[in-house]
């Protein structure tokens, strides 16, 4: 058996086929499945009366699976075919008899993994897993419980025949443009007390000033239009970048991209960085973003204190380049008078306006005299470089290079929280709480409390499961706001496809 290991990454890298006594091929229609189901009162699947207070367990699991995961939404996604979907009724169950669209020949190319647990703490990763239906996903899953589904490249063959191939020969053709950010990379900044997996209010503002940054780029530097955005399950965010183009950018092309994001914040060995000047127009932006939510989120005593204490000013004027002494002491010796006021935004205006005195941009100063060119810069970039030390997007991009990476699957559940990993809305981040993320051991209570109600409280026709809890409002956003556009773009594509060889043809 192929051994799963015990941390908590969230990505995987393509390497040799993990022997396993699993059966892994799920390559046969099974009687027993039941594609996206429809809503149901079967009895055999009727949740029992649930406990809130238990997030996670097999049972619980296997209950999710069963009633609640968006079979449909993930198929017709991951397929890029109009046809398993109808706009207009996104909600309805479109796929054909077998749970698939004669049309997609995306899907069964598709790589999955699943790390499933045969007996307690016995982990299992089982690699090169394909379904040629939305029928056969949803049988896997069920019968298998994994704990946890990655989601891979789209191959030349089904990866489920990856044996019977020749060495070589089963090659990725394409796969979504993804990124990866944790909050474990911001430790060294993160002064809330959190660290590891631990995450809070605080420090979870660092996750959508770097969403911010990031779907900005994408969209207008690269000109993506298809950005979806999920919540990890824990404690980080995952980007799914869906365009045609960007599925088909070559390994070169995405390591490109994820450099353009790059930023050198420096190592715990060398703390020191520095911007070159002038500032590329893209770290520009990101400033404009980035200055707002620092001055909000990391200055104040209620955040994280950067400038709210004697020892938190002092600590950040020792970071001032060396030639700025002297506006460290006067501000020193300003902010600790008694008599001194200041909020932390004002200490942080103040703090900026000396600097550019100091280097004579004011139009009132001078510059001092015997500073050299470099001096001046580095003084001048110091505040742009202070708040993207601690606010800059901070990636894994080794996940983004590589389109043989896998990436932990939107919608399952993160085990060690119970949470489910439901999309976020850029633009809504400020109302989006990790801590009200609903866990298994919930849901199962809202859909025990909606069916004793016996109806919907706002009368509206529901479809599946997932309605009755509150996985509808994130779920049906997912589809207004991302999955229909992607397959409107999708349909329109595949017409000018057709006009053009009709065109070519001859045939009108």
């Amino acid at each position: 058996m192929g051994a799963a290991s015990n941390d908590d990454n969230e990505e995987h890298e393509f390497g040799e086929d993990q022997p396993t006594n699993i059966d892994a091929s799920s390559s046969s229609n099974h009687d027993d499945a039941s594609a996206q189901q429809p809503m149901t009162s079967n009895n055999s699947t009727k949740s029992s009366p649930s406990d809130s207070s238990v997030v996670f367990s097999p049972e619980l699991l296997g209950m999710y699976y069963s009633r609640l995961f968006p079979y449909q939404m993930l198929y017709s996604w991951l397929s890029y075919d109009p046809a398993t979907m109808n706009p207009k009724k996104s909600n309805s169950n479109t796929s054909t008899k077998n749970g698939t669209s004669n049309n997609s020949t995306t899907f069964p190319r598709r790589e999955f993994s699943m790390t499933i647990e045969p007996t307690p703490g016995n982990e299992v990763y089982i690699r090169y897993q394909s379904f040629l239906s939305q029928e056969e996903l949803t049988t896997a899953i069920q019968k298998r419980r994994p704990t946890k589904i990655d989601i891979g490249a789209v191959f030349n063959h089904p990866p489920k025949d990856n044996k019977s191939l020749p060495s070589g020969k089963l090659q990725t053709q394409e796969r979504e443009l993804v990124f990866d950010i944790d909050l474990t990379d911001y430790d060294a900044v993160r002064n809330c007390g959190c660290s590891g997996a631990k995450i809070c209010p605080k420090c979870w503002t660092f996750m959508g000033m770097a969403m911010e940054v990031m779907d900005e780029g994408l969209k207008n530097d690269f000109g993506f239009e298809h950005v979806a955005w999920f919540y990890s399950g824990r404690r980080g965010v995952h980007c799914w970048v869906c365009d045609d183009g960007a599925r088909k950018l070559t390994n070169e092309a995405r390591s490109a991209v994820a450099t353009y994001f790059e930023v050198n914040l420096g190592s715990d060995k060398n703390k020191n960085f520095h911007l070159s000047s002038p500032l590329h127009p893209m770290l520009t932006r990101a400033y404009d973003i980035l200055e707002p939510r620092f001055v909000e989120s990391v200055l104040p005593e209620e955040g994280h204190g950067l400038l709210s204490t004697r020892a938190s000013w002092t600590k950040l004027l020792m970071t001032l380049p060396e030639q700025a002494n002297s506006v460290a002491a006067k501000l020193e010796e300003k902010w600790g008078s008694k008599k001194n006021f200041t909020t932390p935004e004002e200490k942080w205006e103040e703090l900026k306006s000396a600097l550019s005195a100091f280097i004579g941009k004011t139009g009132s100063s001078k510059a001092q005299k015997n500073m050299s060119n470099a001096d001046r810069a580095r003084i001048e970039n110091w505040p742009i470089e202070t708040v993207f030390k601690y606010v800059y997007p901070r990636l894994d991009i080794n996940v983004s290079k590589m389109q043989n990476h896998l990436l932990k699957s939107p919608f399952c559940v993160h085990p060690k929280t119970g949470r489910v990993c439901v999309p976020i809305e850029v633009a809504n981040f400020s109302n989006f709480d990790p801590f009200q993320v609903p866990t298994l051991g919930q849901l199962m209570k809202e859909l025990d409390d909606f069916e004793a109600a016996g109806k919907s409280d706002d009368g509206t026709h529901v479809t599946f499961d997932w309605q009755k809890t509150s996985l509808k409002e994130p779920f049906e956003k997912f589809q207004k706001s991302f999955l229909v556009p992607l397959l409107n773009e999708e349909r329109r594509m595949q017409r000018e496809e057709r006009e053009k060889r009709a065109a070519a043809m001859g045939d009108f």
